[in-house]
């Protein structure tokens, strides 16, 4: 009974697994542009590089921290001699008797020691800003991570919307080459009635092979526009992929706090990375001036010595000790003084680097805002031009059909169509990469 329920479920599981995996084969994975962001965010390599520099920051802690513990260390020493190193004896020691050693050994023939160590920090000053350091950096490689993400951001961005603006010019040469080739065949029927000349049958024809070579054209931009892509998601390029957004579908307003509010500056995440160098910089020169203070270290051993000609009847020595040492600076002819002084200097070129930076986000910011406004109002002219050229095409073709128009006119009005349609597509292009130029001077 178990066979005949498990075996047709067995079955009915592998024909659903093999339909799935077709219907995953068969489409290739879609993406829009925030999705394209995540995931360029989980796969790029500065993203993980990144995150590798935050784990070793977590170890570089544990290390500084253990510099301040017990570290307990055991030995093991066996020495057998072979021949036992000898002094020789003044003659003096012999007494006038002529059978008296002329030579000592102090040393027996097999020596065995183990013993056990445990030194202890009991002060130094260099440990304490070591161990903030660390953590410091820390900080500073998890700001790193999320300049990195924007980074990585900005560059989807960059390649994205291109492969937008080249699919969104295909869309409207598919829809043109469809209109033209209705208009076409229309005037050919025309001409086979008698009712126009060849030449306009052959200037539509003309007008349309060059829209299907422009279109060829055209999709050798987008596959490399499309590798691009792959390359900036560290996607594979061999594996297929399409995008889900198309320009129109895009939000271009921007918030009118984006173009009038104060500028944030510390929403800029290389500020936010720089500020923490200069944390780390201040606890540089800390440092440097931690070597002017003593260390003082506490020891405690014990160890257990075995000597003898034999390993049986030897004599075994136990030896304990503490003690504690201190080193004290007293002069070192000014190279201290030197170190706290280079690490200032440095902290100074930190803070001149940031100041360029605020300034350079100031301008940033400035030139961001300045280009969306222009490229809003050409939009907006691009837009009122489309449409008037749309209506003077539909226009001349109705009084083409009619009879009271030329073949000239309507391929007049065709060419500035098309020249419209790309220069509003452009426009719209522009905006959007305003836009998105405005929100990264921003730090959005």
């Amino acid at each position: 009974m178990r066979r005949i329920i498990i075996y047709p479920l067995t079955a009915l599981l592998l024909f659903c697994g093999n339909w799935l995996s077709a219907q995953s084969a068969s489409s290739p994975p879609v993406m829009d542009m925030e999705a394209a962001i995540a995931y360029a965010q989980e796969q790029s390599t500065a993203v993980k590089n990144a995150r590798v520099q935050i784990a070793d920051a977590e170890q570089q802690i544990k290390e500084n921290l253990s510099t301040g513990l017990p570290n307990v260390n055991g030995s093991v020493d066996f020495t057998h001699y072979l021949q036992v190193p000898v002094l020789p004896l003044p003659e003096a020691f012999a007494m006038g008797d002529p059978n008296a050693p002329d030579e000592i050994a102090f040393q027996l023939k097999n020596n065995f020691v183990a013993g056990l160590s445990a030194n202890q920090m009991v002060f130094n000053g260099s440990f304490f800003v070591a161990l903030r350091a660390a953590k410091a950096a820390r900080k500073y490689y998890e700001l790193e991570l999320d300049n990195a993400r924007q980074g990585v951001r900005n560059q989807v961005v960059n390649t994205y919307l291109p492969l937008l603006l080249i699919k969104q010019n295909l869309d409207q040469l598919d829809l043109n080459i469809g209109n033209l080739t209705t208009l076409r065949n229309e005037t050919n029927a025309f001409y086979e009635e008698g009712f126009v000349e060849q030449l306009d049958v052959d200037r539509l024809s003309l007008s349309l092979d060059n829209l299907k070579v422009e279109r060829e054209n055209l999709e050798s931009q987008r596959e490399n526009a499309l590798r691009a892509l792959k390359f900036t998601l560290n996607y594979p390029i061999e594996q297929p992929l399409e995008i889900d957004d198309d320009l129109e579908s895009l939000n271009i307003e921007a918030e009118a706090e984006l173009l009038t509010g104060g500028i944030p500056y510390q929403q800029r995440p290389e500020l936010r990375v720089i500020d923490q160098s200069l944390v780390l910089q201040d606890l540089a020169v800390e440092l440097e001036k931690s070597a002017y203070l003593p260390s003082v270290n506490a020891t405690v051993a014990g160890q257990y010595q075995y000597q003898g000609d034999n390993l049986s009847d030897g004599f075994w020595a136990p030896t304990v000790l503490v003690g504690i040492s201190a080193q004290i600076p007293i002069w070192d002819f000014g190279g201290r003084k030197a170190r706290v002084q280079r690490a200032r200097l440095a902290k100074e070129v930190v803070a001149n680097q940031r100041d360029e930076l605020v300034r350079g986000i100031e301008l940033e910011v400035t030139n961001a805002r300045t280009d969306y406004n222009s490229a809003q109002r050409r939009l907006a002219s691009r837009r009122r031009s489309q449409e008037l050229a749309t209506r003077i095409y539909e226009t001349t073709q109705i009084k083409y059909r009619e009879g009271v128009g030329s073949s000239l006119e309507v391929a007049q009005a065709e060419q500035e169509l098309y020249t419209a349609q790309n220069n509003y597509l452009t426009a719209l292009y522009e905006t959007l990469l305003a836009k998105e130029s405005l929100k990264q001077a921003l730090g959005l």
